[in-house]
């Protein structure tokens, strides 16, 4: 199978996995929000953190690393290492988190967390078992076995925590769904893959996959403490209500944007992998997959942002439209968060785990900084810096991985700044629509779908006008995909 043909079937069965998890995730949450209060939301919130750090430490990067080396390079060992260091670790880190439970819930002065923080880290250890299966399917392009796991495992999940939250269990059915989720990925995973580890640790093996590993795994630790900073802040010094609305909202606005970059960015590591000694091929490669991300995300997000009032009070009712400012704010990161993933991707691949690291390391100077400014102006201060911090990030990102494949930042934004240009005017169009609209029908679902159909059919109509390259290169892949 050709490059382009194994890259083409690749992302057809991420998109089923991808937009079939994300939207069944999505038509969970829902129900789950409707059913729970913000304040539930918001005490998982809290330790999301911890989950975070200890999914990091787990893999440590190694995963990274068995996908990046080429085929001929591995074998049954190195896998089975990585496996027994995932598991060994992942007891540690849960062990860990157990006796400092007690202290967390005192941080945050919440009496509850104790028991939360025990069950909810029960996913380190599930999560362990199914690594490396997930690593050899993403290795070999094989997406239609991870999109036949994560579908059922997500149904069985979702069931039993709508299902507890109807019966008045509360935050324990927050708790109950992501443990469930873990488990029974982790269960049709061994199923259906058909690897099974060694009895063998091999040293030399491990220190190869570390070396590279560890540096990635210090980058993704400052990453999830900085990422999940705001959350810690919010916890710690203002309702758990709030922290609810940051969540939701983050939530909200990262389904579309990491459910397009993750169908894009899970191809697209091992793809680039195969031709990273070609930085012209590179480039040309890259550039198509932003500029596509971008013009499908952009207008998406724009459109959601401006219907943002009738879109949170159909979907989780009354109750959750204070969060509707928040997500509005957070389209701005959304929007770009696939600039840093593809930018990051590029250090990745040129096996420049160093200057990943490095740049990790500003960026959280910067982050920390905004924080200790912006929480004196509150929740909306702290939401503003974190938009104009991801704006600052973009710039840093592209410092290093655009010099490796001659593509700079100015450059990378010539190239997506007619489309987001064309989002934006879309949107102010959506808005006086949607204004006049409103006053003839108080109806949220028909405001959403006539402002929806609106904003498609202009924006397809502007870019088929202007010959938008984006376009034209989806029509051609799905010609080719016809045929």
């Amino acid at each position: 199978m050709s490059l382009k043909k194994q890259a083409l079937t690749g992302v057809k069965w991420t998109f089923i996995q991808q937009v079939g998890v994300q939207g069944i995730g999505f038509v969970i949450s829902i129900i789950l929000a409707r059913l729970l209060t913000p304040k539930e939301f918001g005490l998982i919130g809290m330790l999301t953190v911890f989950i975070g750090i200890g999914n990091t430490l787990l893999n440590a990067g190694l995963g990274s690393s068995l996908i990046r080396t080429k085929e001929e390079e591995l074998d049954e060992t190195d896998y089975s290492t990585v496996f027994y260091f995932n598991f060994i670790i992942s007891l540690i880190i849960y062990l860990i988190l157990y006796l400092s439970a007690p202290y967390i819930a005192l941080f945050y002065k919440q009496p509850a967390l104790t028991s939360l923080v025990r069950w909810l880290t029960l996913i380190l250890i599930i999560n362990a078992f199914a690594i490396i299966q997930q690593t050899r399917l993403t290795k070999l392009m094989d997406f239609k076995t991870q999109a036949v796991v994560a579908i059922p495992a997500l149904i069985i999940s979702g069931l039993i925590g709508i299902t507890m939250a109807y019966f008045g269990f509360g935050v324990w059915s927050l708790i109950a769904f992501y443990v469930g989720k873990a488990f029974f990925n982790a269960l049709f995973l061994w199923v259906q893959s058909k690897w099974r580890p060694l009895w063998y640790f091999h040293k030399e093996k491990f220190k190869k996959h570390f070396n590279f590993g560890y540096k990635l795994s210090l980058s993704g630790l400052l990453n999830t403490v900085f990422e999940n900073a705001y959350n810690v802040v919010i916890g710690k010094y203002f309702l758990p209500a709030q922290l609810g609305y940051f969540q939701k909202s983050k939530e909200l606005t990262m389904y579309p944007s990491r459910t397009i970059s993750a169908i894009m960015g899970k191809v697209t590591y091992p793809l680039f992998s195969k031709i990273q000694d070609n930085d012209t091929r590179l480039k040309n490669v890259y550039k198509k997959i932003l500029q596509m991300n971008i013009f499908v995300l952009s207008p998406l997000l724009i459109t959601a942002g401006v219907l943002a009032s009738p879109l949170f009070n159909f979907l989780f009712t009354e109750k959750w439209l204070p969060a509707v400012p928040y997500f509005q704010i957070f389209i701005i990161t959304g929007v770009l968060y696939p600039l840093h993933s593809f930018n990051l991707n590029i250090l990745n691949v040129k096996g420049r785990s160093d200057l990943f690291l490095k740049l990790e390391i500003a960026k959280k100077l910067l982050i920390t900084i905004s924080i200790i400014i912006a929480i004196n102006y509150g929740i909306f201060g702290l939401l503003w810096s974190r938009a104009a911090v991801s704006i600052l990030i973009f710039f840093i990102n592209t410092h290093y991985s655009g010099r490796l494949i001659n593509y700079p930042a100015w450059e990378q934004l010539k190239d997506i700044s007619l489309i987001l240009l064309l989002a934006i005017t879309v949107g102010v169009f959506v808005y006086f629509f949607d204004n006049f609209l409103s006053q003839y029908t108080k109806s949220d679902l028909i405001r959403l779908f006539s402002g929806s159909f609106f904003s498609l059919i202009l924006y397809l109509c502007l870019s088929y006008l202007f010959k938008f390259a984006p376009l034209t290169e989806i029509l051609n892949i799905v010609k080719t995909h016809r045929k």
